[in-house]
């Protein structure tokens, strides 16, 4: 059996996926498999992939039919998956050939360890690749992600995890499959938290490794789920779910968050607004300020109330017809709670 099963889940990355492949493929460690999957693609993904076919470390497994989630996909290619180890590696990224000989030496050496990964360029459309992907992390501490560390995930949800996704792309991250099992895998209910949801229960599971070394290629442009789903005005709701699931098992650590509070002149609610909030909704989440949500999850009131303001004051991308269908949909919470919000694909 392969060490590393590497899972390549594409949907109409055609012009990334040799890369993204070649990349895999070209890595100094080769006890691996490939399991490239394609979500129904419209584009030539599938044409490119078939180029693959009789490479001994590939396996193809098309859809045909679009399944809407990424994160179903995921799950798809895990179930596959047959190594130990699994790299998520998506389609529209690209690696430096030592990811996977760095990555796995050190989850090797130690067994506790439930996830390790590594930092990220950011490369843009133009092919500028200037800044780190971790820089908007830089309120939380802004040294951290430059030395490499080994943590217990435990304390990694209490400082970090509650607040925002430390972990900014999946394509950097090396994990147990099964911790993954263990854990549920990813929610194919979430369209863009699922992977910070899924980072977060495995960290509860035990420890975590970071590499500072810049081993993985984020590419950014206006077709990533995450493009997509800001568009819609709902991945905010999603943060707030995350958040809500892992303040029912840890609370934040309060000093920590006292020192930091007053470094940057704002409590630490308002960093989640400022990374997952588009300017022109600030002014809806004054339900942030409050004492009571630092020490509990808010109710199905408070968190209808959070719904309907937000829908109110997002920006005119969100026409009347989506905005109806969110007020329906943000009424129902109130009677099927908050973790069954039907959020919009």
């Amino acid at each position: 059996m392969p060490k590393v099963s590497v899972v390549i889940p594409n949907y109409n990355h055609a012009r990334y996926l040799r890369q993204r492949i070649e990349s895999a493929l070209g890595q100094t460690f080769q006890d691996f498999e490939v399991i490239l999957l394609d979500d129904c693609s419209t584009d030539a993904s599938r044409s490119i992939l078939s180029e693959y076919a009789n490479d001994p470390r590939v396996r193809i497994s098309l859809n045909e039919k679009n399944s809407g989630s990424s994160f179903k996909q995921w799950n798809k290619g895990v179930g596959l998956a047959r190594g130990e180890y699994v790299w998520v590696a998506e389609s529209d990224d690209y690696a430096d050939k030592r990811l996977l000989e760095r990555l796995v030496g050190v989850l090797d050496e130690e067994a506790a360890l439930t996830f390790a990964y590594c930092r990220s360029w950011e490369v843009f459309e133009d092919g500028r690749q200037d800044r780190f992907l971790d820089v908007p992390l830089g309120f939380l501490d802004a040294q951290r992600w430059a030395r490499d560390f080994h943590a217990d995930g435990l304390e990694e949800c209490q400082d970090y995890f509650v607040v925002t996704n430390p972990v900014p792309n999946a394509s950097a991250v090396v994990f147990r499959k099964a911790v993954y099992e263990r854990v549920g895998g990813a929610d194919e209910s979430l369209r863009l938290c699922g992977d910070w949801k899924l980072w977060a229960a495995m960290a509860f599971e035990g420890r975590i490794a970071y590499l500072a070394e810049p081993l993985n290629y984020h590419r950014t442009h206006g077709e990533t789920v995450r493009s997509k789903s800001n568009r819609t005005g709902l991945d905010t709701a999603e943060a707030l779910e995350v958040i809500r699931g892992i303040l029912g098992r840890v609370a934040p650590a309060a000093a920590d968050w006292e020192s930091r509070r007053r470094q940057t002149a704002i409590c630490w609610p308002w960093e989640i607004v400022r990374l997952h909030v588009p300017l022109g909704v600030k002014r809806a989440i004054v339900y942030f300020e409050s004492e009571e949500f630092r020490a509990e999850a808010p109710g199905r009131l408070r968190f209808l109330r959070y719904l309907l303001t937000y829908i109110h004051c997002y920006p005119s991308q969100m026409g009347w017809r989506l905005r109806g269908i969110n007020y329906f949909n943000a009424l129902a919470s109130l009677l099927t709670g908050p973790k069954h919000y039907p959020f919009l694909k």
